[in-house]
């Protein structure tokens, strides 16, 4: 073979550059060996040697004519094409130099192992390009040992070229078929104790300021099927500081058995609530990811494994989504408004979509789904592509933002949720739901149609940095891994009441029965919900501020609790924990289980309803007495909610607090003296009142001239702008909103600082 390109190439000798010989796998694996990434040692198969073989075989003809007469949009032509395509490359002859060359590289691949377990990997030349990028097209071939199965394992990669799905993807893309050839990397196998994926930034919210981390137990490919849902770190670019975790238990994992090849276990007992990866692995993941965008110059979704405690980067390819959609939105979230949440997932391919359900179980029924239609499933394949295409948005039960209906959907533009969980038992055939691919809400019925005004559609990545700090308020531990995936700088008010409505029962009632080791584990194990997926950013718990009603409520609480006329005003807050500092120790017993125990430093104390200085003096004799002491770490915060609150602040201050925050529904309702929640009266409720307003004027100001922090945690911040501009004006350095309105609320506080400073 005269002049003919070299149809085997080891890593060493393979550059980026070489992407038409190697393909993109090839060109990514080899450039970055040669740049000091850890990647396993290899070789490629070029796409020279393909084409080669296509040529000496005479098939070329055979196969456009076989690709003629078929309708690509048919799945039964598409399938019958498919299998007759590849039956050919299964039987074509391979020319003795060329498979010489392959057992060559094989043999001298690992020293002292002639013939070492290898992953044979397929590498078209037109895919992880920056214009076309396809999960799951070709396949990959595991635990491959052994001359005459690697050969196979090649033969197989090259028929791979023509699966149905990737016929289809060609077709649709416009791409000649015989100008995508294949390449085949040849890779060290690395025996995974850990697989994950790391995009160096957000594919979902396209913030380039993040770098997303996703991890399981044994291989990956569990992950991408969706099988398993995967720990989830996003990680901030700027310091490399943990932004928020999401832990997943796992229950089954994928590990190689050779020879038996790759194999379905059940997670050892005591891994199955074990995350996958420390803080540190986390940082290291993310510092690799950015060290290869860096090399690459362009946004890189990369695969590692780690082995014996050892990182590996398998694989990188560029992130093609980001832009797409972008600004060509037909539903704003704005039209959204008034409708049902019914469902819950992980955030998966940003947009929004609106149809039917259809809901199918195998690729047999794709045929279903309809244009415009919501595919709903438990887990997608690559042969459910086309009806993927079709669909307005994609809903799974399983999955996770790495998994195959994801990475597809994102690719083709398509909104979608997965890991539902639930998904395909709750929604019904034929009903009509909204899909938010960015947040991950599924709401019942479509859309209100478009006003004449424009709507703002918002993504994370639009949402400025504020000095103002951002914070969110939250009670539900279920709603914490999703909630601090988005913009807010910390939980500024984390609620005891539904924690301790969860546990079912009266603390008290728990202390006579002997429970008390039980509801501290129960209460800390709900606070560490919130720290561990809020990353390094603060979470401030406010004790429990139950009024007596509300503690009845609780099995056992009519044991426990007086009558009241009015409870408001009564048995809470700070007072309860000086009259019986048992349960309050109950709650303290908790945060130090969380902070001490498990080393979440990020969780703070924050006291309701104190009516008088002594109270707060007394209170926190109780929390020293407890072990809990304010230092760098641990700050100790105040409700501001009663008019004594705002009179005497400064000696409130004076008696060792670190920062007030104002809970401006109670303090409005004190200082108006009206019951909101009475329909009589409620529309005296104001906190834009000339008397509330002095109040906040004069917390937010004394705090500032004391240098201690100050929030504002009522609904107040949400719903009048111009309050939160004199907030910000005076000096405020915080405020905490409902979930749904963090980034609102965010661009209005970066409106008000920009103006302010001019």
């Amino acid at each position: 073979m005269p002049n003919t390109p070299a149809l085997v190439l080891p890593f060493s000798q393979i550059r980026k550059a070489d992407l038409p010989q190697v393909g993109g796998k090839g060109a990514n694996l080899g450039e970055m060996y040669n740049s000091g990434i850890p990647v396993p040692n290899g070789f490629v198969v070029t796409a020279q040697a393909y084409e080669y073989v296509i040529a000496h075989n005479n098939l070329q003809d055979t196969i456009i004519k076989i690709i003629r007469e078929t309708d690509v949009k048919n799945q039964k032509q598409l399938e019958k094409a498919s299998i007759t395509i590849q039956r050919l490359i299964h039987t074509a002859d391979i020319p003795k130099e060329l498979s010489d060359d392959i057992i060559s590289h094989y043999e001298s691949l690992k020293q002292g192992d002639k013939f070492p377990l290898v992953a044979v990997r397929s590498s078209a030349t037109a895919e992880d390009l920056p214009d076309a990028s396809f999960a799951g097209q070709q396949e990959s071939y595991l635990d491959i040992k052994g001359d005459a199965n690697v050969i196979q394992a090649v033969r197989k990669a090259w028929a791979s070229l023509w699966g149905a799905r990737a016929i289809f993807y060609r077709a649709t893309k416009g791409y000649d078929h015989f100008k995508v050839l294949l390449a085949v990397p040849i890779q060290l196998m690395v025996q995974s104790d850990i697989s994950g994926v790391v995009f160096s930034v957000n594919p979902v919210s396209r913030n380039k300021n993040q770098i997303v981390v996703e991890a399981v137990w044994g291989l990956g490919d569990y992950m991408v099927q969706g099988v398993v849902n995967p720990d989830h770190y996003i990680v901030s670019k700027e310091d490399f500081s943990i932004h928020s975790r999401q832990f997943m238990p796992q229950q089954v994992m994928e590990v190689r058995k050779f020879p038996s090849g790759v194999k379905k276990v059940k997670v050892p007992e005591s891994k199955i609530n074990q995350r996958k990866l420390t803080d540190d692995q986390v940082i290291e993941v993310a510092k690799l990811s950015a060290k290869i965008h860096q090399h690459y110059f362009f946004p890189q979704d990369s695969e590692f494994a780690i082995e014996n405690g050892k990182l590996y980067v398998v694989q990188t390819r560029p992130i093609t989504t980001l832009d797409m959609g972008k600004g060509e939105e037909k539903i704003t979230e704005k039209q959204l408004d008034g409708l049902k949440q019914i469902l819950q997932g992980e955030p998966a391919s940003f947009g929004i979509g609106a149809g039917k359900v259809v809901m199918i179980k195998t690729a047999r029924e794709i045929d279903k789904v309809k244009e415009g239609d919501v595919l709903v499933t438990e887990m997608t394949a690559p042969d459910f592509v086309p009806a993927m295409k079709r669909a307005s948005a994609i809903v799974t039960d399983k999955g996770g933002q790495t998994s195959h209906a994801a990475i597809v959907s994102r690719e083709l533009g398509i909104p979608a949720v997965v890991g539902t969980k639930i998904a395909t038992r709750t929604l019904s055939k034929n009903q009509t739901i909204s899909v938010n691919g960015a947040t991950g809400a599924i709401f019942n019925g479509l859309p209100v149609k478009k006003q004449d005004q424009a709507a703002h559609v918002a993504t994370f990545e639009d949402v400025p940095k504020t000095a103002t700090r951002v914070y969110v308020n939250l009670g539900e531990p279920d709603l914490a891994p999703i909630v601090a995936q988005g913009n807010a700088d910390g939980v500024g008010l984390l609620r005891a009441e539904f924690m301790m409505a969860q546990i079912g029962t009266h603390p008290k009632k728990m202390i006579r029965d002997g429970k008390e080791k039980q509801f501290i584990e129960r209460l800390a194990n709900s606070l560490a919900q919130f720290t561990f997926s809020f990353g390094n950013r603060p979470v401030v718990y406010r004790a429990t501020d139950f009024k007596t009603n509300e503690y009845k409520n609780l099995i056992g609480g009519k044991d426990y609790e007086p009558n009241e006329p009015n409870p408001m005003l009564g048995y809470r807050g700070c007072y309860r924990y000086i009259s019986d500092e048992s349960v309050f120790n109950l709650e303290l017993e908790a945060i130090k289980m969380v902070r001490n125990k498990w080393g979440y430093k990020n969780l703070h104390l924050m006291i309701p309803f104190v009516r008088t200085v002594d109270e707060l003096i007394k209170v926190k004799r109780i929390i020293a007495a407890s072990g809990l002491s304010r230092s760098e770490s641990f700050k100790l915060w105040m409700m501001v909610e009663i008019p004594s609150n705002v009179i005497l602040l400064e000696d409130f201050i004076k008696a060792g607090i670190d920062g007030v925050s104002i809970g401006s529904n109670d303090l409005t309702m004190l200082i108006l003296g009206t019951d909101r929640d009475n329909e009589t009266v409620a529309q005296e409720f104001d906190e834009r009142n000339p008397a509330v307003l002095w109040a906040l004027e004069h917390v937010v100001k004394t705090a500032a001239k004391n240098n201690v922090t100050c929030s504002l945690c009522g609904q107040a911040a949400s719903l009048y702008p111009d309050l939160v501009e004199k907030l910000v004006g005076w000096g405020i350095t915080s405020v905490s909103v409902s979930p749904d309105a963090v980034d609102a609320v965010r661009r209005n506080v970066a409106g008000i600082e920009k103006r302010l400073l001019k």
